[in-house]
């Protein structure tokens, strides 16, 4: 196990940036150096970062690798290859792959496909419906990272619709509930309206209007609603419009029972890029106004937004083809949330401080995540070097991603990740990918 020296970084941690060195040993942060001070002994390996920003490693809530029964458009391997490119070193799995991860056996076997495939640190989560609620206490609760539940707008048999099953589920849940939250009767009564008006298969730029504000709103009220009547650990997922924020408050993090997330996709773009962009930003729930942007945006810094994800969900562009129908929705985002999130951090949105907070610090206490999610002595030495003012263009070609295309293409960043370390080890550096080590499942504290 080697002992690395990180030195001469601007750190971002706990809220503020400092120049100072961080010493690996192993598989853990052995030290933090504030200023000049270096350690003494020996050290296999120093990495002069002078210039650049050493940030914890991102820590993703929310991602679709396809893996098992969807691989031919992304599997585990591929995408923690991207997720490593983009300083992401840990990641929380859905469970809509096939077979559904609804089932203990099905739970098992994406832990063993990712301590086998997966170049990052990793959890799952387990998929409610409205028959499995007595699977529930037998999860390993400090393995799984959570229930998912879809109140709405879901494949197979996750959709939980029921009202008895709603109101068991989160009375019996005893872990944190993670929710999808659209109501299905407003999109269906909005799909036969805009069906009727423009066909079978309406232009992508309806999407916001048949996913509507009310079908989000309507949907995230009653999840609140049934988590404070129960007392139960509720996380909404992609947030997306400004009229949910209301639901939410601006209390600290650490005293929330209701916490809220926002996707990478929903802060940077609005309803004016599906001119240009098309089918290729289609997601559930769809990307809003403007003005609905504006407001996420604003709520990173108020507190009423907790954490940023990226609902990571990659499809063949041959899937992305048609409309609000034909066109499936999703898009991958893993290998640039960071870099996204650093460019609005340029712009004056949020602060690197909290950039770092909603990408690093929140998910590992919301989750409750043993020793990641900091740069701190004794803590697993996930970390990311990111250099400013490093011009590069999203093309085919730096597309880790299975699927190979990305809405993002032909975007300069100005932020580029140079280096990623999991455990210590560096995983990604300049480019390359070192393929010969596997990350660790994730351990909560609960």
């Amino acid at each position: 196990m080697a002992r690395i020296l990180i030195q001469n970084a601007h750190i971002v941690n706990d809220g503020k940036t400092f120049t100072g060195s961080v010493l690996i040993d192993g598989e853990t942060i052995a030290e933090v150096y504030e200023g000049t001070a270096q350690p003494t002994g020996f050290y296999d390996k120093t990495i002069k970062a002078d210039g650049l920003y050493l940030l914890p490693g991102v820590i993703d809530d929310h991602v679709h690798f396809r893996d098992p029964g969807l691989t031919h458009k992304a599997d585990i391997e591929s995408e923690s290859r991207a997720a490593a490119a983009g300083g992401v070193t840990s990641y929380m799995e859905m469970p809509n792959t096939i077979p559904q991860t609804t089932t203990l056996e099905a739970l098992e076997d994406k832990f063993t496909e990712a301590a086998r495939k997966s170049r990052v640190n990793y959890s799952f989560f387990f998929g409610a419906t409205n028959t499995n609620g007595t699977l529930l206490p037998l999860l390993d609760k400090s393995k799984v990272c959570g229930i998912k539940l879809f109140m709405g707008s879901s494949t197979g048999n996750m959709l939980v619709d029921k009202t008895e099953a709603l109101q068991k589920l989160f009375s019996e849940a005893g872990m944190l509930i993670m929710s999808h939250c659209e109501d299905t009767s407003v999109i269906t009564a909005n799909s036969k309206h805009y069906q009727e008006l423009y066909g079978n298969d309406p232009d992508v730029k309806y999407h916001p209007e048949i996913r509507s504000v009310e079908a989000c709103y309507r949907s995230s009220a009653l999840a609140v609603k049934l988590a404070k009547e129960t007392g139960a650990r509720l996380h909404i997922a992609h947030i997306s419009t400004a009229k949910e924020l209301e639901l939410f408050d601006s209390a600290s993090l650490d005293h929330k029972n209701i916490t809220a997330e926002a996707c990478v996709a929903h802060l940077y773009f609005c309803d004016k890029d599906y001119a240009s962009l098309g089918t290729r930003i289609k997601c559930n729930p769809a990307i809003k106004t403007e003005a609905d942007r504006n407001a996420l945006r604003r709520a990173l810094t108020d507190g009423r937004i907790d954490i940023i994800g990226t609902d990571h969900a990659p499809h063949l562009l041959s899937e992305k083809q048609g409309g609000c129908f034909k066109a499936v929705s999703g898009m991958p985002m893993v290998q640039f949330s960071l870099v996204a999130m650093l460019e609005l951090a340029d712009q004056g949105v949020l602060t690197i401080e909290q950039v770092v907070e909603k990408m690093c610090h929140a998910p590992a206490r919301l989750f409750s995540i043993r020793k990641r999610g900091y740069i701190r002595k004794g803590y697993q030495a996930d970390l990311v070097l990111v250099a400013p003012d490093s011009a590069w263009t999203v093309s085919p070609d730096n597309i880790l991603s299975k699927c190979g295309w990305s809405p993002l293409e032909r975007h300069t960043f100005q932020w580029q990740v140079k280096s990623t370390f999991v455990n210590g080890v560096p995983v990604y550096t300049d480019g390359v990918i070192n393929d010969n080590y596997r990350g660790q499942a994730l351990c909560f504290e609960r």
